[in-house]
């Protein structure tokens, strides 16, 4: 036989087998899968499973399968789902066994890069070690003023919109929190200021380029998407707005280099010791990470601590605008609720207060606890076992034999379903009324919540574990910030009917959307007057 035919065929037949290999694999993983007997939802297709509902599912499948079950994901794959808390214990607290799959990580680091969200083992524990100083309490404190300070622009930002300031002004409330909350994360985050709130500023780049990253895979067909991140070649295709994605992404890579290299800068010359008028995140970071103390092995590179800058963005931008929204959604549903906290803010005599006096207002620590419990700005998480596991359960579950199961054996590869808005309103964790607003609920825990592994306030809203959310402290005071200012200024209502707000998982956030009007996007149309006090 000709060497050369031989030579040409060899390829050919190992690219076929491993393709006729992988095809049986996919083909017997339903009977092989150590998820097999557990019970779930029926597949509506092999090809998709459930991808298309487990984004508003969540609930309804725990009423119906209890807290531990299996869904399918892709090519019928098995996912376990489990909203018990003690399963749920174990898995966020074994970082070098369960990490973020590759497909979030990519659907992550589309957006923000190489930050301290999408990296794992010695990597992520050398970043946070770095950036927990900025993070503290004590810094902080110090960013409070910069909160309240553009919770007043926003304020007279929609004062604008009013064509007469004694009746109600119809506003969509995103809009403006959205601008809020970039003018503070380039404010606090790296001293940068975007002027969303001021009518008269032009549109920037870096304020495009955000837009497009945050924003510009929403119109990407859902199936495309998908296959995009589970096979990055995909993205080499310039449709779907890849290009732009690229473009948008350099644009960040370039501006943000260029902060970087200007903190640097500003820290050699005044020193590690030195007393900076600048307080924002990047330069604490840049600082912590020039610290003498801090060995040379342990240091973040400039790409490294350039990484951080789309995490401060996305994190203290879209996920705080989409939280006060749904807080004020929920306020605007019960005006009882609305009135007391408002009478709260005005109990304190100062328009400007400091952290401590924030956290000095109890109704306005529930509400805030009690909004975040009941809209979570993310819906879910997700993890991936690297070894074969037993995974404990604080509440048998019912498998498909009718077995009870206290333990589950997960085999290497298997995904992890963290279900933070299921648990966060779940009836077995919260009483029958997990599903209402009552901030009053945080005067007397549940002992059930004690057991729930989150970070903060026995939610998962933060997950827990050492992978949970670095910034949540900055969140918070800024949410309360934002609240105290607003309740001292307007009243809300819906503008809408109640029913027509609905959550739209788009870009890892649930954002809020009208059924009447879904096409047009993210919106929270409310009626909103001047709170007029004799």
């Amino acid at each position: 036989m000709d060497t050369r035919l031989v030579s040409s065929f060899f390829p050919v037949a190992c690219v076929f087998g491993y393709l006729l290999w992988r095809i049986i694999q996919l083909l017997l993983r339903p009977y092989t899968s150590s998820l097999r007997h557990l019970r779930g939802p029926q597949s509506p297709g092999w090809l998709l499973g459930h991808v298309k509902q487990v984004y508003g599912c969540s609930e309804e499948w725990t009423e119906t399968y209890g807290e531990t079950f299996k869904f399918k994901g892709f090519c019928g794959s098995d996912t376990l789902f489990t909203a018990d808390t003690r399963a749920l214990h174990h898995v966020l607290n074994d970082a070098t066994t369960y990490v973020i799959p590759d497909v979030q990580r990519r659907i992550i680091s589309e957006i923000v890069g190489n930050g301290l969200p999408v990296t794992e083992g010695e990597q992520h524990r050398r970043q946070r070690r770095v950036m927990n100083p900025a993070f503290g309490p004590a810094q902080i404190r110090d960013l409070t003023g910069i909160f309240l300070q553009k919770s007043t622009e926003l304020c007279q930002f929609w004062g604008a919109q009013f064509t007469d300031p004694g009746e109600s002004a119809r506003i969509d409330l995103l809009d403006g929190l959205s601008k809020m909350t970039l003018d503070v994360i380039g404010l606090a985050g790296f001293d940068y200021d975007f002027g969303c709130l001021n009518a008269s500023s032009k549109p920037n780049e870096l304020n495009a380029a955000l837009h497009t990253l945050f924003l510009g895979g929403n119109n990407v067909p859902p199936l495309f998407r998908w296959l995009r991140l589970m096979y990055p070649i995909l993205k080499r295709i310039n449709a779907y707005k890849g290009r732009e994605l690229r473009e948008a992404k350099k644009v960040m890579h370039d501006i943000g280099m260029g902060v970087v290299q200007e903190k640097k800068r500003a820290v050699a010359k005044l020193g590690i010791a030195g007393v900076s008028p600048r307080r924002d995140l990047l330069t604490l970071l840049t600082r912590a990470n020039m610290d003498p103390s801090v060995p040379e092995n342990q240091r973040l590179s400039d790409e490294e601590i350039l990484a951080q800058v789309p995490t401060f963005l996305l994190a203290g931008h879209e996920t705080t605008s989409n939280a006060t929204a749904w807080a004020l959604y929920a306020l605007s549903t019960d005006l009882a609720i609305q009135t007391k906290l408002r009478e709260e803010c005005f109990s304190l005599s100062t328009s400007d207060p400091t952290m401590d006096e924030l956290n000095s207002l109890p109704f306005l620590e529930s509400v805030v606890r009690e909004s975040l419990r009941l809209h979570p700005p993310v819906e879910s998480a997700a993890r991936t076992a690297t070894r074969d596991d037993i995974i404990p359960l604080g509440k048998p579950c019912i498998d498909a034999r009718g077995r009870a199961q206290d333990h589950l054996r997960v085999e290497k590869g298997v995904s992890i379903h963290i279900p933070i808005l299921a648990v966060n309103r779940s009836k077995a964790i919260w009483g029958e009324d997990a599903l209402k607003f009552r901030p009053d609920r945080w005067n007397d825990v549940p002992e059930t919540a004690q057991k729930v592994p989150g970070s903060w306030a026995n939610t998962m809203t933060f997950l827990g574990g050492t992978r949970s959310c670095i910034g949540f402290r900055f969140t918070i005071i800024e949410i309360k910030a934002l609240l105290f200012t607003l309740m001292r200024t307007f009243e809300f209502e819906l503008a809408v009917p109640m029913d027509d707000v609905q959550r739209q998982t788009t870009t890892l956030l649930q954002r809020p959307v009208l059924r009447s009007a879904a096409d047009k996007g993210s919106q929270l149309p409310m009626l909103v007057k001047y709170v007029q006090r004799t």
